[in-house]
């Protein structure tokens, strides 16, 4: 496996996801150099960043992280030039990707990561635009906000490297992110898939009129939504078989589980549905403004995080 130190990340696409991104590898100490060919791009990083940095600065900084490390430049060749990773953050569109992944390919040496934050499309497919050095090329898929939350799913493709899936791995997991190895391409990859098998009922629930958009996100986020924010939910259903744990579970709740699934519903969103459900948000949030909203989310996020750390640092302590 390469040795090569990862000091300098090229940004390409600056939208929410690559701002989020840049913040992140600045709070950790690196050089970050963003490119966006969008008219203002960077001022809207740069705004974005300065945003985030308090955030950053109330989970920690490593030593050496600074605001001074961003540089922007339109010029795709004047960005990537000197970058040990690329983190990729275009449109999702897989011509768009493929005519980018063969510059890429022609600009940078073969030991550099590219890094693709696309939240749907294959690796396979892209690296396609990658002749050279497709070994190189690797899903990185974070959680938005990237630099709030740490999850992100790494999945190679048919012709992605084990070298560059570790590399990748122990990368992303210095800048204490968790990291999710897929085994196999899936669309949407998991995390997003879960979602949507959620979306889906929630549609539907509300569709149907069983429940309102505001008792439907209020079920969710002070019910299961808040033990989904401590473990997993194999790991609650091993807590959900008491004393038996998971195999108790199963056996109490297989039947009616099964059962659930059978009428669960598949939900057309018709113009129809997404009026109602648009309302409803509407409803919901009143004169919350997007920003507000945001804004709400990430404090309480940020409780969650320091929670999580204090907790983590507890038991480490009690293994030490």
């Amino acid at each position: 496996m390469s040795n090569k130190h990862i000091r300098q990340v090229a940004i390409i696409g600056t939208g929410v996801i690559g701002a989020s991104w840049a913040a992140l590898f600045l709070a950790k100490g690196l050089d970050v150099v963003a490119t966006d060919i969008a008219p203002d791009a960077e001022t809207s990083l740069k705004r974005f960043v300065e945003t985030a940095w308090p955030a950053l600065e109330r989970l920690g900084l490593t030593p050496g992280a600074s605001l001074l490390r961003l540089s922007f430049t339109a010029d795709l060749a004047e960005a990537v030039k000197g970058a040990d990773l690329v983190q990729e953050n275009g449109p999702e569109r897989i011509d768009f990707k493929q005519k980018l992944y063969g510059q890429l390919d022609e600009l940078l040496p073969a030991d550099v990561i590219i890094a693709s934050s696309s939240s749907g499309l294959t690796m396979s497919e892209i690296q396609l635009g990658c002749p050279s050095h497709p070994e190189r090329c690797v899903i990185g898929h974070p959680f938005n906000p990237p630099h709030l939350i740490p999850l992100v799913e790494i999945v190679g493709g048919a012709k992605t490297s084990m070298e560059t899936i570790k590399r990748v791995e122990k990368f992303y997991t210095s800048l204490g992110k968790k990291t999710v190895r897929l085994n196999k391409e899936v669309p949407g990859h998991v995390a997003n898939r879960l979602q949507a098998a959620l979306a889906r009922e929630v549609y539907h629930l509300v569709a149907e009129d069983v429940v309102s958009a505001a008792d439907v996100d209020t079920a969710l986020c002070w019910g299961p939504g808040l033990r989904w924010g401590i473990m997993g939910q194999l790991v609650l259903n091993h807590l959900g078989g008491g004393h038996g744990g998971i195999e108790h579970f199963f056996q109490q709740f297989t039947g009616p589980m099964t059962a659930w699934w059978k009428v669960l519903g598949v939900p057309v969103l018709t113009p129809e549905v997404q009026k109602k459900l648009i309302e409803g948000v509407h409803a919901e949030v009143g004169t919350r403004s997007i920003d507000e909203l945001a804004a709400e989310r990430d404090e309480i996020l940020l409780g969650l995080l320091e929670l999580r750390k204090a907790a983590d640092e507890e038991d480490e302590q009690r293994v030490a």
